[in-house]
């Protein structure tokens, strides 16, 4: 499988993302699809892209048949719709495990379940597990078990939509995140937490001025 973008992978984590948890709204324009690139909390790393990147990012996706447009009854604005479902034949837990991946970067079991409440119903970690092996065992796979980082006790899944993990260069970047964020947690949480509620409020605006489309 030819390697994504990393604005690809954003788009693509996005339509999935929002086709699961807020499917009334689904699917994007091109307003929103950058708003939810462009979130402040649930993103890993937070990015502030133009429109004309998402545009760019959406021909690379549609080139690989992986996005389309949509056509949706009273809206005279171009959707975009996400076709990953079609394509790679994944189910619902499968799309969720993975656009959590996509949006937050590589993440224990634990993690991928607790994140994904939104968007799939996971029944312990036991099913969170297994969705994640039949990523893994895809032909290309599609997710790979990291080795466990110093200090830690699980490891993490990452998704291989981007090309193969350069492991060391993964593990220096997460040891410098983490000792310069260290003395920063409560502050940080703090900052996840506001962004969190911004967030929500940008939902609602968009939901309303979605009706106008």
């Amino acid at each position: 499988m030819e390697p994504l973008s990393a604005e690809a992978v954003r788009v693509l984590g996005v339509l999935i993302e929002k086709e699961l948890s807020t499917p009334d709204y689904y699917p994007l324009t091109l307003n929103s699809l950058t708003n939810g690139c462009n979130q402040k909390s649930n993103r890993d790393p937070v990015v502030s892209y133009e429109e004309s990147e998402v545009l760019d990012a959406l021909d690379e996706l549609t080139r690989r048949r992986l996005v389309g447009r949509a056509s949706v009854a009273g809206s005279r604005a171009i959707k975009y719709r996400h076709a990953i479902a079609e394509q790679m034949q994944l189910d619902q837990k499968q799309r969720a495990a993975l656009a959590t991946l996509l949006l937050r970067g590589p993440q224990t079991i634990g993690e991928v379940r607790s994140h994904t409440g939104r968007m799939a119903e996971f029944a312990d970690l036991d099913d969170t597990a297994d969705t994640l092996r039949s990523l893994r065992d895809m032909d290309p796979p599609m997710v790979v078990q990291l080795p466990v980082q110093p200090g830690k006790k699980e490891a993490r899944i990452a998704h291989l939509m981007a090309g193969d993990i350069d492991v060391d260069a993964l593990e220096a970047e997460s040891a410098a995140a983490a000792v310069t964020a260290a003395p920063q947690s409560s502050i940080r949480q703090e900052l996840d937490e506001l962004r969190e509620r911004v967030d929500a409020l940008e939902e609602e605006l968009r939901r309303f001025t979605s009706q106008f489309e």
